[in-house]
């Protein structure tokens, strides 16, 4: 017999995305199909702050699975969160639109640059401290170092205003390129990283916004975490 299908090949193609860009930094992945086929992703990476290591990714109409998704998370001592790009009760903990992004003008004031291995704890101090979590920067570094050795296919950029580091992000080679990962000190920083990130691509990336970010992004889709009741 055939083997079934991955979960992630009935997921909205946006989660099947963001789960294609995430899970080799993930600790486990587990995949669980409904009565219908309909699939559910989930990544869980204890000891590790980001949100998108640390959810379910939903199906549409994924009702009669989130009972069995809050069992599991609540299993493993998690907060069952879930990834979705439908509405679903529970308390909303940030939103992304998700789509491609085109270079814009900026004044060439934000420097970003490749940064290699070897600068990955400045790195994550950057990215912890860009989500108000700068105590969580030394297990970033030192869960992100593993699956970022020997990768080819994943780039590290900086962006520093005289001499100071103010954004991080990581790049990949997904589809044509992705950086779903980033964070920045100051909001001037945002476009030139994505920018650098875009060119890297070969002139468009795929990223995720902040709901409340400014810029803009072609065929943008929402994806929405919550945590369950």
């Amino acid at each position: 017999m055939p083997s079934p299908a991955p979960a992630s090949s009935t997921l909205p193609p946006v989660l099947a995305e963001l789960v294609a860009y995430f899970e080799p930094f993930s600790t486990v992945r587990r995949d669980v199909s409904d009565q219908h086929g309909r699939g559910t992703v989930t990544l869980h990476t204890p000891g590790i702050n980001v949100l998108a290591l640390n959810a379910s990714y939903l199906p549409e109409n994924a009702e009669d699975v989130l009972p069995l998704v809050r069992a599991w998370h609540l299993g493993q001592d998690a907060p069952p969160l879930v990834a979705s790009v439908n509405a679903v009760a529970g308390e909303d903990v940030g939103g992304l639109r998700v789509g491609t992004f085109a270079p814009v003008p900026d004044p060439g004031v934000i420097v970003v640059e490749q940064v290699s291995r070897l600068h990955l704890a400045a790195w994550a101090g950057v990215l912890a401290e860009a989500y108000g979590a700068a105590e969580w920067a030394p297990a970033l570094a030192r869960h992100f170092a593993g699956p970022l050795e020997g990768d080819p296919g994943s780039v590290l950029l900086m962006a520093y205003a005289g001499g100071e580091a103010i954004g991080a992000l990581l790049w990949r080679d997904l589809e044509g390129g992705a950086a779903h990962l980033w964070g920045t000190l100051d909001p001037a920083a945002d476009a030139p990283l994505l920018n650098a990130a875009a060119h890297l691509s070969g002139g468009t990336v795929r990223v995720s916004l902040p709901d409340t970010s400014p810029l803009h992004v072609e065929d943008a889709k929402i994806v929405g975490f919550t945590l369950l009741p």
